[in-house]
């Protein structure tokens, strides 16, 4: 039987970090899902389809990744997926209060449900999608914290800013 993982997110945009957990993740899962939610509350600076496609870009094809969409409980999609596990991330001590009570409300939601989380690499311990759109629109120099892909379409959606 094939041990599913699923790691969701909104991945608004995929960052280095975020390649680097699906990794990982695949160490101890025969697949990953990676599950991209519409998530329209958080406003997200590019639509679910771009998203969508620029994990897609970022990770390559393999076999054992599916990066698609969702707008539903977590919990039902993992059922769904037949998933075993839901993959966290966690970056820092911050991270982990959030984490912790979200891991809890999925296991009170289904009991089936065990949550395992990694750390990313050092390098990218400090990588939010948050703090790399606010670097790209003032014209930071993000290359070297998301997949080319990303440098490309942040640079689309705000040009090239001036320096102060």
């Amino acid at each position: 039987m094939k041990r599913i993982a699923v790691y969701p997110g909104t991945f608004d945009p995929v960052t280095n970090g975020h390649v680097d957990l699906v990794e990982r993740s695949l160490r101890l899962f025969d697949e990953v899902i990676v599950a991209i939610a519409a998530n329209p509350k958080k406003e997200p600076l590019f639509a679910l389809q771009e998203r969508i496609d620029m994990f897609r870009k970022a990770i390559g094809k393999r076999g054992n990744v599916m990066i698609e969409g969702f707008d539903c409980l977590l919990v039902d999609y993992m059922k769904e997926k037949k998933a075993v596990g839901l993959i966290r991330g966690l970056r820092a001590v911050s991270d982990f209060e959030y984490e912790m009570q979200m891991a809890l409300m999925n296991r009170r939601l289904d009991e089936d449900i065990e949550t395992v989380f990694l750390m990313p690499s050092e390098e990218y311990s400090f990588i939010t999608s948050t703090i790399v759109k606010e670097a790209a629109s003032y014209g930071g120099d993000v290359s070297s914290l998301v997949p080319r892909i990303v440098v490309q379409k942040l640079r689309k959606k705000f040009g090239s800013r001036q320096h102060c």
